[in-house]
C-alpha cells in the first residue's frame, strides 16, 4: 500500500506534538514503523488520507460497538448540536443517559457523568477514600485506569509491598499509599489484606483485562475479591470503562453475578464521545460534592452532544441487541485466528469475552502480566504489519484487544480470517 501523505502529515505532526500524537497509544511503538493518518470512518472500515480502506478492529478502541457512523448516533448529535453545543447548566437528556446506565448495570443506583474513562477512575479511588476514611487503594499489574497519578504505577520488590511511581512526574509521596498485586493470585490477594486491610480503602480492577491484551479474571479471583473486600470494609471498585456495554449489556458484572460497590465506565456510554461516568451504591455515591463532601467537578460533565450520542448508542443496545450476532461472529474469528496459528505450527493461545479477543503469541493461556510479558512482540509487530498490507487494522501492540462490531459481516470475518492464514504461514 501506498502511504506517502499519510508519512508526510505525520513528519509534520512531530513538529508539533509530542512523539506526533496526542495519545501513546497510537504512536505504534508496539509494531515499529510510522502510524496510519486516518481521514474517515464508515460501518467496520477506516479509510486513511491515502485512500487507502481497512477492515477496523479498533473501533476507536472500543466504543463503535454498532460501526462507525451509526445513521441513528450520527442524527442524535447533529439535533442536539443544532440545540445547543454546552450549557454548563443541567439537562434532561442527563436524567435519560443516567437512567439507562442504573437500568442496565446490575450495582449501579446512583450515577455522576464525566469526560473520560481516567476522570471516572480518578474520581470512584477518591471516593473510596473518602467514604471509607482509609488511604491504600489495591490496582493489578497489567491492568490499566487511565493516567491516574495515583494509579500509575509499577509493583515494588513483592506482592505486599507498595507501588513505585512508573512515570517521571509521578512522585514517590504520589504512589505511596497503591499497593500493586499480581491479577488472578488469590493468595497473594488474600496475604496482602492481612497484612494492610485496615488501611486499604478499595480494590480496583479491570474484571476482563484488555491492556495487557484480552484476559479475564477467574471465578476463584473474582469471588475471593468481593468476600476480601466485604470482610475487610473496604469497596470494591470494577473499571468496565472498556467491557461496560462490550462484552454484555450489564458488563462483566452481569455475566458472572458479583456485584462491585463502585464502577467506572466510558467509551460505549459516550457513542464514541468523549464521555465517562461512574455509579454504585447510593450510600456511596451519595458522599459526592454537593450530596456529600468529596469534591468532583467537571464544565463539560453531561455535554449534551455526548450524551445524546451515549443515549442513541445505549438505546439501540438494548432495544435491538446485537449481542447474539456478535457473539457467533466473534466466536467464528476467534476459532478461525486459532486454526490460522495451529496450521502454521506458532506457539500461540487466545482469549476471548464477547466481542473483545486477543491473539497472543505465546504457547500458555495468559493470565496475568508475568505470562503476558513473555509474548513474542517481534512477530507479532510483523503479523501486524502483514494484516495492515492486507487492508486489515488491528490494535498496534500485542497488550491490546481487538474489538469486533455489529457493522463487520461474514464476508469481513472471512476475509480476516483467510488474510491472517496468508500472514501467519509467512511467520
Amino acid at each position: 500500500m501506498v502511504r506517502e501523505r499519510s508519512q508526510q502529515i505525520f513528519a509534520q505532526a512531530k513538529q508539533l506534538m509530542p512523539g506526533g500524537v496526542n495519545s501513546p497509544a497510537r504512536a505504534f511503538g508496539g509494531v515499529g514503523g510510522e502510524p496510519i493518518v486516518m481521514q474517515q470512518a464508515q460501518g467496520a472500515y477506516l479509510v486513511d488520507v491515502d485512500g487507502n480502506r481497512y477492515i477496523d478492529y479498533i473501533g476507536s478502541w472500543g466504543p463503535m460497538i454498532l460501526g462507525h457512523g451509526h445513521p441513528r448516533v450520527r442524527a442524535a448529535v447533529h439535533e442536539a448540536a443544532d440545540r445547543a453545543m454546552s450549557f454548563g447548566a443541567p439537562t434532561e437528556a442527563e436524567n435519560e443517559l443516567a437512567r439507562l446506565i442504573i437500568d442496565a448495570v446490575p450495582s449501579v443506583e446512583m450515577v455522576r457523568l464525566v469526560n473520560s474513562g481516567t476522570e471516572a477512575t480518578m474520581s470512584a479511588i477518591r471516593l473510596a477514600r473518602g467514604y471509607t476514611n482509609r488511604d491504600v487503594i489495591v490496582k493489578f499489574a497489567g491492568n490499566y485506569h487511565g493516567h491516574v497519578d495515583s494509579l500509575l504505577v509499577a509493583a515494588g520488590s513483592s506482592a505486599a509491598t507498595l507501588a513505585v511511581p512508573d512515570s517521571p512526574g509521578i512522585t514517590a509521596g504520589t504512589s505511596q499509599d497503591t499497593l500493586v498485586l499480581r491479577f488472578n493470585d488469590v493468595p497473594g490477594l488474600k496475604a496482602a489484606f492481612a497484612q494492610h486491610g485496615d488501611r486499604i480503602a478499595g480494590v480496583i480492577l479491570e474484571p476482563v483485562v484488555g491492556n495487557m491484551g484480552c484476559v479475564p479474571g477467574t471465578a476463584e479471583f473474582l469471588a475471593t475479591l468481593r468476600s476480601v473486600t466485604s470482610e475487610y470494609g473496604a469497596l470494591l471498585i470494577f473499571d468496565e470503562v472498556m467491557t461496560g456495554f462490550r462484552v454484555a449489556y450489564g458488563g462483566v458484572q452481569s455475566l458472572v453475578g458479583i456485584m462491585p460497590d463502585l464502577t467506572t465506565l466510558g467509551k460505549i456510554v459516550g457513542g464514541g464521545l468523549p464521555l465517562g461516568a461512574y455509579g454504585g451504591r447510593a450510600d456511596i455515591m451519595s458522599q459526592m460534592l454537593p450530596a456529600g463532601r468529596v469534591f468532583q467537578a467537571g464544565t463539560l460533565s453531561g455535554n449534551p452532544v455526548a450524551t445524546a450520542a451515549g443515549i442513541a448508542t445505549l438505546t439501540m443496545l438494548r432495544d435491538e441487541s446485537p449481542y447474539p450476532r456478535l457473539e457467533q461472529i466473534s466466536a467464528r474469528l476467534a476459532s478461525g485466528l486459532t486454526q490460522a496459528a495451529s496450521s502454521a505450527g506458532i506457539p500461540h493461545s487466545l482469549a476471548r469475552v464477547g466481542s473483545m479477543m486477543t491473539l497472543f503469541f505465546h504457547p500458555d493461556p495468559v493470565t496475568d502480566w508475568d505470562v503476558a510479558a513473555q509474548c513474542d512482540k517481534a512477530r507479532f509487530a510483523r503479523f501486524f504489519w502483514g494484516l495492515i498490507d492486507r487492508g486489515i487494522y488491528l490494535p498496534c501492540s500485542q497488550y491490546e484487544s481487538l474489538f469486533v462490531s455489529a457493522a463487520h459481516s461474514d464476508n469481513d470475518i472471512e476475509h480476516t480470517i483467510q488474510a491472517a492464514s496468508e500472514v501467519l504461514a509467512l511467520l
